[in-house]
């Protein structure tokens, strides 16, 4: 477990222990990889704890390519002043630009890091007063306040009911239009917070915005969608034996990782040719991890975390093909 400013890495070891054991031999039919070093994707950055220890754990002559949609995140990136690093400012669904075949392992460690709850000014958060926002990438795009200022409210509804699965979806979405009517638009977390609560009864110590709050907020980012697309790319990008280690803390996140590795760790058949060969199977699922109760303990945000590990059982043709095309290009 690593701490960086108020931000714990989750998983840390693990995570790191995974994503590089696939690169330790490299398949028989590649070339070799001291004599091209390998490559790792951090595809979400967010304060580089898991970044940082794979670096400690990188020759000279290997690389990691690191995403992430906040300007501060890029920031902290930077600040390491490593020339092994490739940094990008742009969401992880962008790994589909990394040349076919070309990566040893990707990690994603999946949903909002601490140093952006913990900020008011991003409003992420209903325990602090601040602008209702929200956005991963604070130099682009939508926030919140102003999607909910003109989304109607059968809108409202299914982003709060499938994305935050919050039983009470329909009353908050027509809570916060009647609001918007007779008071105008939300601005603030405590003003919406304090909405949902006059609507929302809950039954245990969660506080009734929780759902409300992940539901606009995984929407506004687009993150399920973006968590599809990277893991469709990461088949394409990762090498024979290279790993696919990803880290979810809700379980929206976990359904759609889940399925992507069982999906694609069996022989597919075409039922339209019966008697032809079925397409091998792309992944090789390899482990379910979650954290011990030590780490639990320290880490409370660390209760919820699934890590699922895959790894790359071989490269289409096409793709191959293509990526070298791209390397030559």
């Amino acid at each position: 477990m690593h701490t960086s400013g108020n931000h714990t890495t989750v998983l840390l070891n693990e995570a790191v222990d995974a994503l590089l054991a696939g690169a330790a031999a490299p398949a028989h039919d590649i070339d070799p990889a001291p004599a091209r070093g390998r490559r790792f994707v951090d595809a979400t950055f967010g304060r580089g704890g898991h970044s940082r220890l794979i670096l400690s754990r990188l020759s000279p002559a290997d690389r990691l390519t690191v995403f992430d949609k906040d300007p501060e995140a890029i920031a902290a990136a930077r600040a390491l002043g490593d020339g092994r690093l490739d940094i990008r400012h742009e969401g992880f669904c962008r790994l589909d630009a990394l040349p076919a075949a070309s990566v040893d392992g990707v990690l994603m460690d999946l949903g909002v890091s601490s140093p952006q709850i913990d900020s008011p000014e991003r409003g992420f958060s209903f325990r602090f007063d601040g602008p209702l926002d929200m956005r991963m990438d604070t130099t682009r795009g939508q926030s919140v306040a102003d999607w909910l200022a003109v989304a109607p409210a059968e809108d409202i509804a299914r982003v709060l009911r499938d994305y935050g699965e919050e039983r009470f979806a329909g009353p908050v979405a027509r809570a916060i239009v009647a609001r918007r009517e007779q008071h105008g638009p939300l601005a603030t977390t405590t003003e919406l917070s304090q909405l949902v609560g006059t609507v929302v009864r809950s039954r245990d110590a969660q506080n009734p915005a929780t759902r409300t709050f992940q539901g606009l907020r995984i929407f506004i980012n687009g993150e399920l969608d973006e968590l599809q697309q990277a893991l469709d790319a990461s088949l394409r990008v990762l090498r024979p034996g290279g790993r696919l280690v990803v880290i979810s803390f809700h379980s929206l996140e976990d359904r759609i990782v889940k399925t992507f590795v069982a999906e694609h760790s069996r022989e597919v058949f075409d039922r339209r040719a019966p008697f032809a060969a079925p397409k091998p199977m792309r992944l090789r699922a390899l482990d379910r991890v979650k954290p011990g109760d030590e780490e639990v303990r320290a880490n409370p945000r660390a209760r919820s975390a699934v890590m699922r590990v895959a790894e790359r059982t071989e490269v289409d043709t096409e793709a191959a093909d293509a990526g070298t095309a791209e390397t030559r290009a």
